[in-house]
């Protein structure tokens, strides 16, 4: 089988390009190599067995002379701008990539004569807003909207029930859980997976999107400071810096290891993924602040994170994903603990450069009134 990866030359996709050279496949990998992210680079880890193209997918001859010429039977597609926070001010660029490339794929399966037999796209838990939360009081299940400004002025870090106002408890989120966006990042990647799915059923292409939750591993950039929250804690700790923490710390979120990702790509060629939508993580929520003291120990470092007891807009306090979708349809179960994954993350870290450029990624959220 032919495969062309988009965004081939990322943290996620080369380990998946890795995993379809090892089964046998031609894979081709697409991918623009943002300055932001490979500092202008093509990245040591690139399989020489894959063909290289560096293009953009804004790029609308280019991505379609590689589809039609090198005859790709399955196209996975994770080219995107990536970054919350960044994503609030520079929402044209945002949406152009992640939008913008997604027309240019789909326009060109639909008007073109090609082989692809299968779409699969990269999703994101961002897409959800909050999770879902439960008030044992009231017996009530809901999912909220973002906490008020008036509520963080005041520290009050947690979900309140709205009809007895005590803390309430977080619960797993499933695929079926309203997509409340609140960013331009996520809302890119909710129509992204939107376009998909209704072009693949339209024309009968077999579509498939994974919503993944907060990826960590090997190969994530250390000198991008709005990629993941375990990646930029182990830049600023290998720079001799402390973990910048907003709020009090206690927000959690479903990290999953990126070869466990992986399988869930695999597992999704499956015909039974065809036209479904998947949330790929976990399902056990884990503490930003454990994120950082857990790197620190497995570094051997003293550095303590700062928590600045600070919030930022549009940031949510906990959501984890319910996996008995994927687990019961696709047989995916994560082999990787939060702990191993650490391990192998700092392991990669100790040769890995490590730029820190999160002062200056603060200033422009302070600058932009995000902070």
């Amino acid at each position: 089988m032919n495969f062309l990866v988009t965004g081939g030359a990322g943290f996620i996709g080369s380990f998946l390009v890795d995993e379809l050279l090892k089964r046998k496949h031609k894979v081709v990998i697409y991918d623009v190599l943002d300055k932001q992210v490979h500092l202008g680079k093509i990245p040591y880890y690139l399989n020489k067995k894959a063909k290289f193209i560096q293009a953009d997918v804004r790029d609308y001859n280019k991505l379609k002379k590689t589809i039609v010429e090198e005859k790709i039977d399955i196209i996975y597609h994770f080219a995107a701008k990536v970054g919350v926070g960044q994503s609030q001010y520079q929402i044209k660029e945002y949406m152009d990539v992640n939008v913008g490339g997604t027309s240019n794929l789909l326009d060109i399966l639909v008007n073109n004569k090609t082989n692809v037999k299968k779409l699969i796209v990269a999703s994101s838990m961002s897409t959800y807003g909050e999770g879902v939360y439960y008030c044992k009081k009231c017996k009530i299940e809901f999912q909220p909207e973002l906490r008020t400004k008036q509520q963080l002025d005041k520290c009050i870090w947690e979900i309140l029930c709205p009809k007895c106002k005590n803390v309430v408890e977080p619960k797993l989120t499933p695929e079926t859980a309203k997509q409340v966006c609140h960013s331009i990042y996520a809302l890119s990647k909710k129509v992204q997976e939107e376009m998909c799915l209704i072009i693949g059923k339209t024309y009968h292409i077999p579509t498939v999107a994974l919503r993944f939750f907060n990826v960590f591993g090997p190969r994530q950039s250390l000198s991008n400071p709005y990629t993941g929250v375990a990646a930029i804690f182990m830049s600023r700790i290998k720079n001799n810096k402390p973990p910048i923490i907003f709020e009090d710390g206690l927000q959690t979120r479903d990290f999953v290891y990126v070869e466990d990702v992986v399988q869930a790509c695999i597992l999704a060629l499956k015909p039974q993924a065809d036209y479904n939508v998947y949330n790929v993580g976990c399902a056990k929520p884990v503490k930003i602040l454990d994120v950082a003291t857990t790197i620190a120990k497995f570094y051997n470092s003293d550095i303590k994170p700062e928590i600045r007891n600070k919030y930022r807009k549009g940031d949510i306090r906990h959501c984890i994903a319910d996996i008995t979708k994927i687990k019961k349809d696709l047989g995916y179960k994560p082999k990787f603990s939060f702990e191993e994954g650490i391990k192998k993350l700092i392991n990669w870290a100790k040769t890995a450069q490590a730029k820190d450029f999160y002062e200056q990624a603060e200033k422009e959220l302070k600058e932009k009134g995000l902070v």
